[in-house]
């Protein structure tokens, strides 16, 4: 009966690999990896509190917000995005799309979207790595 088990979900994983698009995995591993940083699913986090998140940089982006240059961020960790903004910066090393971050902050919503402004951030190693 033990060995068995193993099987099945060998099996079932496998089966499920086949039938599930490579997005939802990806989002399915990236929500495994919260625990792992002492992270809040961003989709969980409401407007005006300080949270802890992690995820992948999808975008980064230099775009100037009331005249201050600003450097933008779309954090995604499979549940949500959250928009990352670090005013009066043009770059930061180690900022780049598919990096993974861990980011703490105030959020707030502008526009229909959750933006965390000057985080702090951790630079973390991809997971598998």
């Amino acid at each position: 009966m033990s060995t068995a088990e193993p099987v099945k979900r060998g099996l079932r994983g496998f089966l499920r690999r086949l039938t599930t698009s490579q997005a939802e995995l990806e989002a399915a591993e990236l929500q495994e990896d919260l625990d792992q940083y002492g992270a809040t699913p961003i989709a969980s986090c409401g407007q005006r509190r300080r949270f802890c998140v992690a995820g992948t940089l999808r975008t980064v982006t230099l775009r100037p917000r009331g005249g201050v240059p600003s450097l933008e961020a779309e954090l995604y960790d499979g549940s949500d995005v959250v928009d990352l903004v670090w005013l009066g910066r043009r770059k930061i090393v180690g900022i780049e799309p598919g990096r993974v971050v861990r980011a703490e902050g105030l959020v707030s919503v502008q526009d229909g979207r959750k933006v965390m402004f000057n985080p702090r951030y951790e630079l973390r190693p991809a997971s598998g790595q």
